[in-house]
């Protein structure tokens, strides 16, 4: 996919008193990433811009993103600018987790409105 002429701008808010600037700012463009917000491709602000934007220390929005592309979620491409992956890291075994004890739930309340998992499974693939 082609990157975007134009920056995308980040909608991440630094709060007082929720942890380190960098991690909320870094956790805030996964977030983003992982919901769709951000998409492949899409070039973030510069450094510079996005800490007077934020009203951040350059390197605290510069360690951020450092942060993010040794994950895997952000290239940087020198002078070009800074980019979203194309590919995103492999999800760890937290997230398969967390989706395990999702679909128990789901299964549980199917159970309870009188569904079996048959049905419940057709509902789900009904649902794209």
């Amino acid at each position: 996919m082609a990157s975007r002429d134009a920056t995308t701008r980040l909608r991440v808010r630094i709060r007082e008193g929720q942890g380190p600037p960098y991690e909320q700012l870094r956790d805030g463009i996964r977030r983003q990433i992982e919901r769709g917000t951000l998409l492949p491709g899409d070039r973030l602000p510069p450094v510079r811009a996005c800490a007077q934007d934020l009203d951040l220390a350059p390197n605290t929005v510069a360690r951020s993103y450092r942060a993010l592309e040794e994950a895997g979620w952000l290239i940087g491409r020198g002078r070009a600018g800074t980019f979203v992956a194309e590919l995103l890291p492999a999800r760890g075994d937290e997230t398969k987790v967390a989706l395990a004890e999702a679909a128990d739930v789901y299964l549980r309340r199917a159970a309870q409105l009188g569904f079996d998992r048959t049905e419940a499974e057709r509902a789900l693939r009904d649902n794209r």
